[in-house]
């Protein structure tokens, strides 16, 4: 029978403040893995930056030096010093004598990320706010590192196309780029997947993804911080640094929609969204829902549904019908199923997903047979970044018109500063506010 658990491998988690939430956090994704944490240091040694110390680069940082025998943590990196030392002394907790991260190698700054690169790594996680993602990957990829970046990987079309160059540059060099979009590396989910794509449900004529939960954390306003600190604490409700919760969250579901079509690209897309709960000016300018529908060139239609509004009942599905039978998803668990002509209950083996997106990245490089996720990767941001232009806008927009909108959300990257006062956009008022 099915049950909409709300059960989920929460990224929230690791965006505690306290270094003891951090801890807790790396310690918890090492619950269950096998010990792989001697020292290294051989000629094989692969060396890892980490850029972006919040909880899930924390966690990002503790998977991909167990992925690999000889793999170390050799810099780090962050604009704030404090989560910085959160984050080595969780590191230091979980994986001991895979941390050989010196003072000298803990940069703090807006140009830290270009440290880390600069430092003598092979591998670099990106793990900052999405609004750096671009920049990021652009100079790891044109330093020749291998690459770890974090979902989603742009908040606008200018950051995508900025993306899909870097994804081009990686493939030429050869370098490997895994993403963020954890979901593709579950085994029950990689199971059913593969039998829609396979023809189990027949032609895929629609796919529907719910994803409503509750509200997130917030850090109060400090007398000591600037306007750009404050809204560096708080990102996640600056579309210019998150995205929007639709692209920073709801992108998960969205790939998973996009996989169900086989990562063709929707044609356009319409939809609705607004404030109901996110009313005091702490939420910053983003919404606390959306509905979007995404049509395709051969009429299928995809619908994404979610809310971050407390009180309220909770659900993480994606179903996907089709005309032989269909198939369902409960995003947190194994529990998925196919129904109609080919029943299925997967019933094989559970794996922590988290942990083998390092796995397979590292095995890549050492195998030399490169990986690249990019085109997803950028599509399914993109394809987030487009249902939130329609709802902003309140209009139905083509991919194309999308994808090539010169409109950024943010500052300009070289104007980033402590003293420097952006306000963001104003909260966006569909039938008003201007996207193209």
């Amino acid at each position: 029978m099915r049950t909409h658990d709300s059960t989920n491998i929460n990224r929230r988690k690791f965006l505690g403040t306290s270094g003891a939430a951090v801890i807790g956090s790396a310690l918890a994704l090492n619950a269950g893995l096998p010990n792989t944490t001697r020292a290294s240091g051989t000629a094989n040694t692969l060396k890892v930056g980490l850029i972006g110390c919040g909880g899930r680069g924390t966690g990002a940082a503790a998977q991909a030096v167990q992925a690999d025998p000889d793999a170390i943590l050799t810099a780090m990196g962050d604009v704030f010093a404090d989560r910085l030392e959160e984050s080595y002394a969780g590191l230091l907790e979980v994986v001991p004598t895979k941390l050989k991260v010196d003072k000298a190698s803990r940069f703090v700054g807006f140009d830290a990320y270009k440290k880390v690169i600069d430092s003598g790594v092979d591998v670099v996680i990106l793990a900052t706010p999405p609004g750096f993602r671009p920049d990021h990957l652009a100079a790891a990829i044109d330093a020749g590192k291998h690459v770890f970046c974090e979902k989603p990987v742009a908040v606008d079309a200018a950051g995508i196309r900025k993306v899909l160059e870097a994804v081009k540059k990686a493939k030429a060099k050869r370098l490997s780029l895994v993403s963020g979009f954890t979901f593709r590396y579950d085994y029950s989910k990689r199971a059913l997947f593969d039998r829609v794509l396979g023809g189990d449900i027949g032609d895929v004529v629609a796919v529907s993804s719910t994803r409503n939960g509750s509200d997130l954390w917030y850090h109060p306003r400090q007398a000591s911080w600037t306007e750009m600190e404050y809204q560096m604490r708080n990102w996640y409700y600056q579309n210019w640094l998150s995205g929007d919760y639709l692209v920073e969250m709801i992108v998960h579901s969205i790939d998973l929609m996009m996989w169900a079509m086989g990562d063709k690209l929707p044609a356009k897309a319409t939809g609705s969204g607004g404030r109901q709960v996110r009313v005091d000016e702490k939420y910053g300018n983003i919404y606390d829902h959306f509905a979007i529908e995404y049509e395709y060139d051969n009429g299928t239609r995809a619908m994404s549904f979610s809310r971050q509004q407390p009180g309220c009942s909770n659900r993480n599905t994606v179903e996907i019908v089709g005309t032989a039978g269909s198939a369902y998803v409960n995003m947190g668990t194994s529990n998925h199923e196919i129904t109609g002509k080919n029943k299925w209950i997967y019933s094989g083996e559970k794996n922590n997903p988290y942990q083998t997106q390092h796995d397979e990245l590292f095995a890549s490089i050492r195998n030399g047979k490169p990986m690249n996720d990019g085109e997803r990767m950028a599509n399914s941001t993109m394809a987030a970044i487009l249902g939130r232009m329609a709802a902003y806008s309140g209009q139905t927009l083509l991919w194309n018109e999308a994808l090539a909108s010169t409109q950024t959300i943010g500052p300009a990257f070289h104007e980033y500063n402590w003293d420097f006062k952006f306000k963001g956009l104003a909260i966006a008022i569909p039938g008003i506010t201007k996207v193209i």
